[in-house]
């Protein structure tokens, strides 16, 4: 794996967000899927990114790695219908799995956001499973009596939000 880095990360050791496209697309790991377009992966590096470089080094490449594979696992076999895409009841029983407990009307809002026609494509699946992950740490990070709730000042829930 790592040669495979190195050639796609080139010189400077460091994978962005344009080489993660590519190095994803060349992979096949979207099988039959289209291609990540570049924000899912902007979003996949901030993720993973502990430097805050904008880019992965190969440690966090081959942690994105093998997200990126269970997430399409998990993907796989909540597509029924071999479509391609996940519908809204297909997404709530992924995301069940995944432990998040949301309630219908938030699963609604995350379909309306990463859907087209109500299904959501592989690529916008891990958007969407980044963006949860993500924000689902954010708030652990902050609920620190574990009850559900937490107060966020203006600023500070901007700087979560943006940093996803």
């Amino acid at each position: 794996m790592y040669g495979y880095f190195a050639a796609v990360g080139g010189q400077d050791g460091q994978i962005d967000a344009d080489e993660l496209q590519r190095c994803l697309t060349q992979s096949g790991i979207a099988g039959s899927y289209k291609p990540f377009n570049l924000e899912t992966c902007r979003l996949m590096i901030s993720m993973l990114d502990r430097d805050m470089s904008g880019t992965l080094g190969f440690n966090e490449f081959k942690e994105l790695w093998a997200v990126v594979n269970g997430w399409k696992q998990h993907f796989v076999s909540f597509d029924s219908d071999g479509s391609g895409t996940v519908d809204r009841q297909e997404l709530e029983k992924a995301l069940m799995t995944m432990g998040f407990r949301l309630s219908p009307q938030a699963v609604t809002a995350i379909t309306k956001r990463y859907s087209t026609q109500g299904k959501i494509a592989f690529d916008d699946y891990i958007a969407c499973c980044v963006k949860l992950r993500a924000l689902t740490e954010c708030f652990r990070r902050r609920d620190t009596t574990q009850q559900g709730f937490v107060n966020f000042h203006y600023d500070d829930f901007i700087q979560c939000v943006m940093s996803i």
